[in-house]
């Protein structure tokens, strides 16, 4: 499969899941504060904190997976893609780290399967840069 197509596709179901990972964050933050409302704000500090990160992780995920599919004909823009589906995988590891730090175990699979999205979205941008060369 040629780079331009390998981006696209990726690029378009990352699409999906930022547009699913926003709707989730948008509920876990209104949730938090129902929940904030219902038993007071002590202790809700890493509720709120993982439901942003969520809502910034679906945002930013989306964001990269419209740069992906706009610019996957044009191979001078694929390190612009590369450093997008960088910021995914970072998102990625943080709430694998939010969870250990919240008292959860670090899911290896987890992390696995959040990073495999990126990682092909990354090698698709650097074979179609690779094909520009």
């Amino acid at each position: 499969m040629k780079g331009s197509k390998f981006l696209k596709v990726t690029g378009i179901l990352m699409i999906i899941g930022g547009a699913i990972g926003l709707i989730l964050g948008i509920v876990a933050l209104v949730s938090t504060a129902g929940l904030a409302a219902l038993v007071g704000s002590s202790g809700l500090g890493l509720l709120y904190a993982a439901s942003a990160l969520a809502l910034v992780g679906g945002a930013l995920e989306l964001v990269a997976g419209i740069v992906g599919v706009k610019n996957c004909n044009k191979p001078e823009k694929a390190g612009a893609c590369i450093g997008w589906g960088v910021v995914v995988a970072v998102m990625s590891v943080l709430s694998n780290i939010l969870n250990v730090v919240a008292g959860g175990s670090l899911s290896v699979p987890s992390l696995l399967l959040g990073l495999v999205l990126p990682v092909l979205y990354i090698i698709g941008a650097a074979m179609n840069k690779k094909a520009a060369v």
